[in-house]
């Protein structure tokens, strides 16, 4: 298994990723292909992944930071994605430099946040950054650990996940997702989904404090797909 490091040149390599498109009059596809970007598309998505950048510094390395803003755990650690982190404070129209969610990638004690990402209700009519992709999540009751259990409406959430016993947090309908994956490189491209770089340290589906929390199916579940 490849060692797991969090050091700062990681970071510097992961946002030279992001911005390469950009410096090369590119844009990264979600199959990893790049088409010509016109100019202002570029200097738009750098100027918007600059600000998401300065914005998100401080919890790069400092999931306690990002709690102590009213990030909670939402997932479980999603396969090749991490845990997602979800402030429910931030709501609203698309602001670069809030994201609602915050995808962290976990090796033993240490933490290093990878994505960025915002949920819609629909997919944009105008997409907020330029070249953006989508995926989706479906409709599904969140537990206080991170658990989930997929489900089409909130009167079918338990008060307690039957399987861990953690008290309900919230429901939501299906979502359209936006990834940015401006802190981890993505050989898939920025805003895909998934990320085949992450797939050490994501596949077992573990809950953010310890103990199981099988995702076995999840690739199956409806309404999943990764942009």
């Amino acid at each position: 298994m490849p060692s797991f490091t969090l050091r700062r040149p990681r970071v510097a390599a992961a946002i030279a990723a992001a911005l390469a498109a950009t410096a090369t009059g590119l844009l990264l596809l979600p199959s990893g292909e790049a088409r010509p970007a016109a100019a202002s598309d570029q200097q738009l998505l750098a100027q918007q992944l600059q600000k998401a950048r300065l914005a998100t510094a401080k919890y790069a390395f400092d999931l306690d930071r990002a709690q102590a803003d009213g990030y909670k755990i939402l997932t479980p650690n999603m396969p090749d994605m991490g845990f997602h982190f979800v402030n429910p404070a931030i709501s609203g129209d698309f602001d670069v430099t809030k994201p609602p969610i915050l995808v962290y990638v976990k090796k033993g004690g240490k933490v290093q946040l990878g994505a960025l990402e915002w949920v819609f209700g629909s997919t944009p009519a105008t997409p907020p950054l330029p070249g953006a992709t989508y995926g989706s999540f479906p409709a599904a009751c969140h537990y206080d650990d991170g658990s989930f259990i997929p489900a089409a409406s909130q009167d079918l959430c338990a008060p307690t996940n039957p399987d861990t016993g953690s008290a309900f947090f919230f429901w939501h309908p299906q979502l359209v997702t936006l990834h940015v994956w401006l802190w981890y490189p993505n050989p898939d491209g920025l805003y895909n989904s998934t990320n085949a770089f992450v797939h050490p340290f994501t596949r077992h589906g573990d809950l953010f404090a310890g103990g199981a929390g099988s995702m076995a199916g999840m690739a199956d579940m409806p309404g999943m797909s990764h942009g």
